[in-house]
């Protein structure tokens, strides 16, 4: 296998094993009052009696812009090298159906990786409705029925 293959493996079997809180904190966000991006990052995991755990974060269309750029001023970040990237993830962001699809930034090491999530095995509203009934269970960093976004 490849190095490409490798990373498309384990990105894959990351949303795979993470997609209701993904799901969960796109649709969250989007409650919030508008379509977004869920951010997540490796980089920083927390270990408890489940595992490991990463912070997920949502931000909003408005605060897009300015996160995506102060995040590509990063001298460290390998991210979507190329300016037009950031037009093409709010163009994404702006289009995509929040009922049936979610838009994730995946942060590893010093590179991001885009995706536009669709056709989903489960859509973020019921990804939201069984986080929410099974809270205890989930254990997740971010506060119930409050919005939280990465300023």
């Amino acid at each position: 296998m490849d190095e490409l293959s490798e990373m498309l493996h384990w990105q894959q079997a990351f949303i795979a094993r993470n997609l209701l809180v993904l799901g969960y904190n796109a649709w969250a966000g989007y409650l919030c009052g508008e379509r977004g991006v869920v951010i997540c990052s490796t980089n920083s995991p927390e270990f408890g009696i489940a595992g490991e755990s990463f912070r997920t974060h949502f931000v909003p269309r408005s605060r897009l812009a300015p996160f995506l750029n102060a995040w590509l001023a990063a001298p460290d970040t390998v991210i979507l090298r190329h300016h037009f990237m950031t037009a093409h993830i709010l163009e994404a962001v702006d289009s995509y159906h929040p009922a049936t699809e979610l838009i994730f930034l995946l942060q590893s090491f010093n590179r991001v990786t885009f995706f536009y999530l669709r056709n989903l095995p489960i859509a973020p509203p019921q990804c939201y409705e069984q986080v929410r009934r099974n809270w205890q269970e989930f254990q997740l960093a971010t506060c119930q029925g409050q919005c939280q976004t990465t300023q």
